[in-house]
C-alpha cells in the first residue's frame, strides 16, 4: 500500500507537510488536529525511547535516572540541531548498523555464557512459552496473536501512511523507484530485526531463570520492578567494562536515531502546519531555519519531560502502545476516510472525529468508569477501534447527508 498508494501521493503532491491536503479535502481543523495528534505520537515517541536508553546508561555509569535522561536529552537535541533531514538519514543509517551488530554481539552472548549452554537457553525459554507468538484465539480483550497483528497493521499504516518523518524520506529520494526501495528496505528488515529483539528477551529470562542468584541480585537491585531493567543489568554486571561500553554506545546510537528523526519531523511540522499556516511567519530561508532550530530545542526539552515524568512506570513497552494507539487511532481515520472516500464531505469527518475521539478517551480512560461501563477491549485495539470509528462514522454520515437525510 506505501509504494503504490502513499509514496505517488506525497511526491506528486510537492508538499512537505504530510497533513497539508487535510485542509485542501476537509478545511482547517483537520490539518490542525492531525497536527496536534502528530506532535503529541512523537512527545510519546521521544519520551519512550529517551527513558529507556537512560535506564541502560544509569545501569552502566551508576548515575541517579534523572539526571541521565536529562544529561541525554540534552545532548541528543544538541545532536539534532548540527543537522538536517539529509543529515539524519545517513546517520541514521550507521547508527542502524552499530545497533545491529550490539544486538547479535549480545544475542551471541547471553547463548554463550548460558549456564547449560546454548542448547539449555533455548529449551529453558521454549518450556516456559517464551517463543510462543501468543494464543490463536479471537478474543480482542487480551493480547492474542490476532488482537497483536492486527495492532501491527494499523500502526505500520499509520507510520508509512502519515507519519512525518516517514513523508520527509518519501521527498528526500531521487526518484519514486528509490523511494519504493526504500520502503521495501525497511518493511523486510523489520520482521528479522524484530525477531532478534524478541530473541535477546527470551535469552535474558532463560539466563536468570538458571541463574537463581543473579536472579535474586536483579530483584534486590530493584525491588519496584524489574522488568524493563533486565537488560541494562545484565550489560552492567555480567560483561566486561569494554564490552558493555561498546553495547551501551549502540543502544545509545539506536535511541539518537530515533529521537533526532522525531526531533526533526516534528519540528518541520511545527514550522509548516503551525507557523507558515497560521503566524506567517518563516517564509524565507533564514526565518524559516530559525524557526526549525527554535522548534527542535522546544520539542527536545518537552520530550524529556516526558522520560522524567515516566519514572516508576512498570513497563515501558506497555506505556508506548497505550500512547501511540491513543494519538496515532485519532490521525489514521480521518486520513483513510479522505484518502479513500471521495464522497465524504467536511460534517461528516468532523463527526467522526469528535466521536472517534470519545471512543479513543473511553478506551483510554476505562480504569476510571464503572465496571459494566469499561472497555472490554485490550489496550491495543485503541487504534484500531479508534481509526474505525472515525473512518466508518465520517463514511456513514456523509452519505446520509448526500442522500438528503
Amino acid at each position: 500500500m506505501a509504494v503504490k498508494w502513499f509514496v505517488p501521493f506525497y511526491r506528486q503532491s510537492g508538499e512537505i507537510s504530510a497533513y497539508h491536503h487535510l485542509e485542501k479535502r476537509f478545511g482547517p481543523w483537520a490539518r490542525t488536529y492531525a497536527l496536534v495528534c502528530y506532535l503529541l505520537t512523537q512527545l510519546a515517541r521521544v519520551g519512550t525511547i529517551l527513558f529507556g536508553v537512560s535506564l541502560g546508561l544509569s545501569a552502566l555509569t551508576g548515575w541517579s535516572l534523572p539526571v541521565v535522561i536529562m544529561v541525554s536529552g540534552i545532548a541528543v537535541t544538541a545532536y539534532t540541531l548540527l543537522g538536517g533531514i539529509v543529515a539524519v538519514i545517513w546517520t541514521d543509517v550507521v547508527q542502524s548498523i552499530v545497533l545491529l551488530v550490539g544486538a547479535v554481539a549480545i544475542a551471541v552472548i547471553l547463548l554463550v555464557n548460558h549456564p547449560g549452554g546454548a542448547g539449555k537457553a533455548i529449551q529453558v525459554a521454549a518450556g516456559e512459552g517464551k517463543f510462543s507468538l501468543g494464543s490463536y484465539a479471537i478474543d480482542f480483550t487480551q493480547a492474542t496473536f490476532w488482537a497483536v497483528l492486527i495492532y501491527g497493521i494499523f500502526i505500520n499504516l499509520n507510520n508509512f501512511g502519515i507519519d512525518q518523518s516517514f513523508v520527509q524520506r518519501y521527498h528526500t529520494a531521487r526518484d519514486d523507484q528509490a523511494a519504493a526501495r526504500s520502503v521495501w528496505t525497511g518493511a523486510l528488515l523489520y520482521v528479522p530485526v524484530a525477531a532478534l529483539f524478541f530473541f535477546i528477551g527470551s535469552m535474558l529470562f532463560s539466563y536468570y531463570e538458571a541463574s537463581p542468584h543473579l536472579l535474586a541480585e536483579l530483584k534486590t537491585a530493584y525491588p519496584g520492578g524489574y522488568a524493563d531493567q533486565v537488560l541494562p543489568h545484565f550489560i552492567a554486571t555480567q560483561l566486561p567494562a569494554g564490552v558493555a561500553g561498546l553495547l551501551i554506545a549502540a543502544i545509545f546510537a539506536a535511541a539518537m536515531s530515533s529521537i533526532d528523526t522525531s526531533l526533526n519531523s516534528s519540528a518541520t511540522v511545527t514550522l509548516k502546519d503551525f507557523v507558515q499556516r497560521y503566524l506567517k511567519r518563516g517564509e524565507d530561508e533564514e526565518g524559516a531555519l530559525r524557526i526549525l532550530r527554535g522548534a527542535t530545542l522546544l520539542w527536545g526539552v518537552l520530550g524529556t519531560g516526558v522520560a522524567l515524568a515516566m519514572l516508576g512506570q512498570k513497563s515501558l513497552l506497555d506505556s508506548w502502545w497505550k500512547l501511540s494507539g491513543i494519538f496515532a487511532g485519532g490521525m489514521l481515520g480521518l486520513f483513510l476516510l479522505g484518502l479513500i472516500s471521495r464522497k465524504a464531505d467536511n460534517a461528516g469527518a468532523l463527526t467522526g472525529v469528535m466521536l472517534g475521539v470519545l471512543v479513543i478517551c473511553w478506551m483510554t480512560f476505562a480504569d476510571y468508569f464503572p465496571e459494566e461501563f469499561r472497555s472490554p477491549f485490550h489496550v491495543h485495539m485503541i487504534i484500531v477501534v479508534g481509526t474505525l470509528t472515525i473512518f466508518l462514522t465520517g463514511i456513514g454520515i456523509s452519505r446520509w447527508r448526500s442522500s438528503g437525510g
